[in-house]
Order: structure tokens, then C-alpha cells, then sequence
């Protein structure tokens, strides 16, 4: 995608929201997780304030698209998860994306590698502008598991 990606920071004591919107697949984790954070229908959507910083990372780690990634500020010092005896599991969501769980190495058409560690939802209906990753556009599509 030759467009310049849509970055919005949201920041609050120890941690950085990043919300890059273009990646987003509606899977509305992040609304179910911490409502009183992700509120779609206001402005601004994203109230850090409204958790900690524990809180946060741990449902930004949930974000199936990485839409939703984090900075850590000064002074926050909780150790971050590591992924090293993480087994991968796939996981095939109804009507939606291939979920791929755990660290992989992904090397996309033109050749570049990309380093996963946090779920990652892939395309299953051929209709995403994100390829091979899912970007929503099942929905549009009306994509269904035959």
C-alpha cells in the first residue's frame, strides 16, 4: 500500500496506546475487553486513563490485527511476556480470519520477512487490501465457511 499509515498515540501514566487504524479488523476485542477505555461511537475513542498500564498491555497483547500496539514509558517496569515456550496454535473463526497464535516468521509476495508475536489474524476470503493479513473486508464480502 503505497498511503502513508495512520498512526494515533493516546498516552497515560506509563504506557502509550498506538492505534493504526488501516489495520484494523473490527474484531472488537478491544471494546469487549476494556469498554470503558474503547468507546467507537465518541471522541477521542481510545480514554487510556480509564485502566492501568497493566491493563492495557494486557488487552492490546489480545488485538488479533495489531492495530492496537503499546510503548512503555519511564518508570514502568512490569517485565513484558515472553514467548519463548509459547506452543503456536491455528485457530479458524467462523465466517472470518485464520488466527495464527504464538511467534512465526512470515515472508509476504515480495519477498520481505515479518516477525509475528502476538496473534495475527490472516485472510481466508481473498477480499483484503492487507493481504495476507485480515483487514475486515469478510464482512463486505459476506464471506461464509462453506
Amino acid at each position: 500500500m503505497a498511503d502513508k499509515e495512520i498512526r494515533k498515540e493516546y498516552s497515560t501514566k506509563g504506557i502509550t496506546v498506538i492505534w493504526k487504524p488501516r489495520k484494523c479488523i473490527h474484531s472488537a476485542v478491544c471494546v469487549k475487553t476494556l469498554p470503558n477505555v474503547y468507546k467507537p461511537k465518541e471522541k477521542p475513542w481510545i480514554i487510556p486513563d480509564n485502566a492501568s498500564a497493566k491493563e492495557l498491555k494486557e488487552q492490546i497483547d489480545l488485538c488479533p490485527s495489531g492495530a492496537l500496539t503499546y510503548s512503555l514509558g519511564e518508570g514502568f517496569t512490569e517485565k513484558l511476556k515472553s514467548n519463548e515456550h509459547m506452543s503456536n496454535k491455528v485457530e479458524v473463526l467462523p465466517n472470518g480470519p485464520l488466527m495464527v497464535h504464538g511467534e512465526l516468521e512470515v515472508t509476504l509476495a515480495d519477498g520481505s520477512k515479518e516477525t509475528k508475536s502476538k496473534p495475527t489474524a490472516f485472510c481466508r476470503c481473498g477480499a483484503s487490501d492487507n493481504k495476507p493479513y485480515c483487514d475486515g473486508s469478510h464482512r463486505a464480502a459476506g464471506f461464509k465457511d462453506a
